[in-house]
């Protein structure tokens, strides 16, 4: 059995310190075979957050990759910034960032969901351009055929209905040709809420999961984050919450074949 935790939106800068000493030792005692982060490591995309967020993740030793989140780019209160040279800052965590993982039986494709500017005037939502949907359908495309196939994404691609609206512009179409391509499944965060919803999408049924927040920045859940186990064409999600319930199961079935 392969098992990965799925975490995001630890926000570095907001930090909840006991959540995040509680998930090193799950991974210190559980042993994963990686570790998704999907997006937010810091507040306010300030070095000193990357740096401890870096480090953190470091600490865990085990493989992880990392995806860019809203908060992980200068805001409006350093919007030159924002766009002159928005990744300035991210010195501290570049070898783990956007970083394709494969582990047994399984890859982790990333799908940036971020860009320094929108046209529209909440810059926090998501957009998924042709360039970034582009390299995850070809990197889907070069994992072996007999891999489960889980997206990392900062933001769900659509709104599920049991979160906030998150209206990332080209979601849709994206996840109809991540589906097409031969995903299983797309990792998120953004919304601070665990969830596993499943989708129909190119004739194929896609999973949208979603990871809780280990921030004080809490939402509809306590500290939470997911454990997913994967074996052969199987995999379920585990929602592990800091909370006297520390276990619960959002969703679980075989993967479609391959197209």
């Amino acid at each position: 059995m392969t098992k990965l935790f799925h975490v995001s939106d630890v926000h570095f800068g907001a930090e909840d310190p006991d959540a995040l000493d509680w998930f090193a030792r799950c991974v210190a005692e559980e042993k994963p075979d990686a570790v998704v982060m999907t997006g937010d490591l810091t507040m306010r995309a300030k070095t000193e957050e990357f740096e401890a967020g870096a480090a953190w993740l470091k600490g865990l030793n085990v493989p992880v990759t990392v995806e860019i989140g809203n908060h992980d780019v200068p805001y409006y209160s350093d919007f030159l910034r924002r766009i002159l040279d928005p990744y300035a800052r991210y010195a501290a965590v570049e070898r783990m960032l956007e970083r394709p993982l494969a582990v047994p039986g399984v890859t982790v494709v990333p799908l940036k969901t971020v860009a320094r500017l929108q046209w529209r005037v909440d810059q926090s939502k998501g957009i998924v351009s042709a360039r970034s949907l582009a390299a995850a359908v070809r990197q889907i495309a070069a994992a072996p055929k007999d891999h489960l196939i889980l997206v990392a994404a900062h933001h769900p691609l659509l709104d599920i209905g049991l979160t906030e609206a998150t209206r990332t512009h080209g979601g849709a179409a994206a996840l109809e040709k991540l589906a097409a391509a031969g995903a299983d499944a797309v990792l998120t965060g953004h919304v601070h809420y665990p969830f596993d919803t499943p989708v129909e999408r190119a004739g194929r049924t896609v999973r949208m999961i979603g990871a809780g927040t280990l921030s004080k920045r809490l939402r509809h859940s306590p500290p939470a984050f997911n454990e997913i186990r994967a074996e052969g064409r199987h995999f379920e999600t585990i929602a592990r919450t800091m909370s006297p319930a520390p276990k619960e199961t959002l969703g679980e079935g075989r993967a479609d074949v391959p197209v």
